[in-house]
């Protein structure tokens, strides 16, 4: 994704065989941000290449086996991913659904060890940054924005009951354990 890649239209000839493809202007500091947006994305959840097999991970689900600081390190990173997003001018429905792939991201990592490994599968960084490419490309896709947000709520109430769930298990079980129950 290049700034000269955005540019208004396809090939200027006039002829009408080639579709017009209408993009966003970037300014500059914005496509800088979306380029160092794209190197972290790719840092965090796709650099390293799992020997024997074709599936890459990240360093994102390495830092969240730390206990708290891990947590804390992907809160930073997705506030960062978000103010990225904002500051792109993609519409708030596209805002709303990386807002969304984030919160899903936090949830899934907030189990430990599983955590980690959804973490690896799920790539809410590139999964952000692919959906900005998507938007800056063609604006007129954010529609399906409101049908996915729509079509998600509904997984994402059932996902956080489900690790809601888990979670009292686990303290419940903790507890029953050390005899405090």
């Amino acid at each position: 994704m290049t700034d000269a890649s955005r540019g208004s239209s396809a090939d200027g000839d006039g002829s009408g065989d080639e579709p017009t493809v209408v993009t966003v202007d970037l300014d500059p500091t914005t496509a800088v941000d979306l380029r160092r947006l794209r190197d972290l994305s790719h840092l965090l959840d796709d650099s390293i290449r799992v020997p024997g097999t074709t599936f890459r991970i990240g360093l994102e689900p390495v830092i969240g086996l730390l206990p708290v600081v891990g947590d804390a390190v992907g809160l930073a990173i997705s506030a960062y991913v978000f103010a990225v997003a904002a500051r792109s001018g993609v519409p708030r429905a596209t805002l709303g659904r990386v807002a969304f792939i984030l919160w899903i991201d936090a949830i899934g990592g907030a189990v430990p060890l599983v955590g980690d490994l959804f973490d690896a599968y799920w790539k809410a960084n590139l999964r952000v940054a692919d959906l900005l490419d998507a938007r800056l490309d063609d604006p007129a896709s954010a529609a399906a924005d409101w049908r996915y947000l729509r079509r998600l709520v509904a997984v994402a109430v059932v996902c956080t009951l489900v690790v809601v769930a888990l979670l009292a298990a686990l303290v419940r079980w903790l507890l029953g354990y050390l005899g405090a129950v």
